[in-house]
């Protein structure tokens, strides 16, 4: 045999050993694969399908199958009386699969916010939740979903959004969603095909607010705030007629909007006949106090309000909820039907399962439990470590903001050593346009995810890292 044919054979003949049943496939995907990686070029001249048959000890059809699939696939190209080659179509596949999720290479302690203690998620009761609905779910709920999510989970959510957070909650117009930056896209297509181009955030606030309204193809404003929310003036010079809010709990301040804040915002969208999304990141969390009931049960009608289970149970769940204006709520339907015609329903199952039968609620008295631990460890270390410190919107949330002394700057040299150190931290400035005039480092650091022991490990690390610099 030629060169070529003896190529083909040593790639090849490990496919013969497949079982009876399976050897004319496992030919097939040997072949293909082999011209896929290049080990069989293009313009290779194959031996005939007598020739190679002979050398692999097989039947000449399951050859001859086996070129005509491939030639049919455009693998190969077969010339009447010139014999068989190697087509030039296929290229080499990229091996191997790339993991994109945010990491933190050489980081031994990362106050960054935004992640709750995912060795919390309860994974026996999520499994027997899912066992219950496994053996009840009836054969028609494994079909395309109501585009608004499973009847029975949209029930669930609103009757718990009702009592815990203080919403208008009916259940048709609750929108299940792939957690809160589904609900924004959603939403921003929505207003886009209604005529409005720009769409407010609050300075500081989360930079992600902004870039999921961008990919609807609106522009981001950004709104000024003091320490009773959003600023009126501002506001109403903007010429906008949406904005999207945290008012419960702000995010990064952490300070909770006045009364007078939240009915200023609310008269402002009907005089402009505009809309507010709330987003309510982590409304349950309230160590100090009852938490402050969500902005949409003041008027439902002008507030999207927005929230998930991504700091109570686990982000990877992409489980959350938008309850939308009835003004909105056909559109919003349409373009969640459009958009993937509805989240999977064994996950929404499930999450029904456990919020009915009280697992989401002693999932949250867990959590707040540990989180007002590691809040209260990650204050004796920086008053231990960093004394002077002055820490805000503490009373409730994943995160705090400390106001680390002069003394201790400039940040950038402080978040230098820091980060030599392998503490990542991340500076209120990267949350907004506003810049400190006073030298003082100001940190958004999160805490939630850490053990207390690995708390006061990185601000000790953090501190000494500058006093060596």
């Amino acid at each position: 045999m030629a060169s070529q044919g003896q190529a083909a054979w040593e790639l090849l003949l490990p496919a013969v050993g497949a079982p009876t049943r399976r050897r004319g496939r496992a030919l097939q995907e040997a072949l293909r694969e082999a011209v896929r990686s290049g080990r069989l070029a293009a313009g290779t001249r194959l031996p005939s399908t007598r020739e190679l048959a002979a050398d692999l000890g097989v039947s000449r059809g399951l050859v001859t199958e086996a070129y005509e699939q491939l030639t049919a696939e455009g693998y190969l190209r077969s010339d009447r009386g010139a014999g068989t080659w190697v087509g030039g179509a296929a290229r080499a596949a990229v091996r191997g699969a790339r993991d994109l999720a945010a990491g933190a290479p050489g980081v031994r302690v990362d106050f960054r916010p935004g992640t709750p203690d995912l060795s919390l998620f309860p994974r026996s009761a999520w499994a027997a939740a899912q066992r219950s609905v496994l053996t009840r779910l009836p054969h028609p709920a494994l079909g395309y979903p109501d585009p608004r999510g499973l009847p029975e989970l949209r029930t669930a959510l609103a009757a718990m959004l009702t009592r815990r957070r203080g919403v208008v909650a009916d259940p048709e117009r609750l929108v299940v969603c792939s957690g809160v930056a589904q609900a924004s896209t959603l939403l921003g297509f929505v207003l886009r095909a209604r005529g409005l181009r720009r769409v407010g955030i609050e300075d500081p606030g989360s930079p992600e607010h902004g870039r999921l309204f961008a990919s609807t193809g609106m522009e981001t404003v950004w709104l000024p705030l003091d320490e009773e929310g959003l600023r009126p003036g501002p506001l109403a010079d903007s010429g906008i007629r949406a904005v999207v809010v945290t008012p419960s709990h702000q995010f990064p301040s952490g300070i909770s909007w006045s009364a007078e804040r939240r009915a200023a915002l609310l008269d402002w969208a009907r005089s402009v006949d505009g809309y507010v999304l709330e987003d309510d990141y982590d409304g349950d969390f309230r160590y100090d106090r009852a938490p402050v009931g969500a902005l949409q049960g003041l008027d439902p009608e002008r507030v999207a309000y927005t929230g998930s289970v991504s700091k109570s149970l686990a982000p990877g769940l992409r489980l959350g909820w938008m309850l939308v204006p009835e003004a909105l709520l056909d559109e919003v339907v349409e373009r969640k039907r459009t958009m993937d015609l509805g989240n999977p329903v064994l996950d929404q199952a499930v999450l029904a399962e456990f919020v009915t039968r009280g697992g989401y609620d002693r999932q949250l008295r867990r959590c707040q439990r540990a989180y007002r631990e590691r809040r209260d460890a990650l204050l004796a270390a920086l008053a231990e470590h960093l004394p002077g410190t002055r820490v805000s919107g503490i009373a409730a949330g994943l995160h705090v903001i400390a106001r680390v002394p002069g003394r201790f700057g400039p940040p950038e040299r402080f978040l230098a050593r820091a980060a030599e150190a392998g503490v990542a931290l991340r500076p209120l400035e990267e949350y907004g346009t506003a810049r400190p005039a006073d030298g003082d480092v100001r940190l958004v650091i999160g805490y939630a995810h850490l053990a207390p022991s690995a708390i006061g490990t990185g601000i000790r690390l953090a501190a000494e890292a500058y006093g060596r610099g």
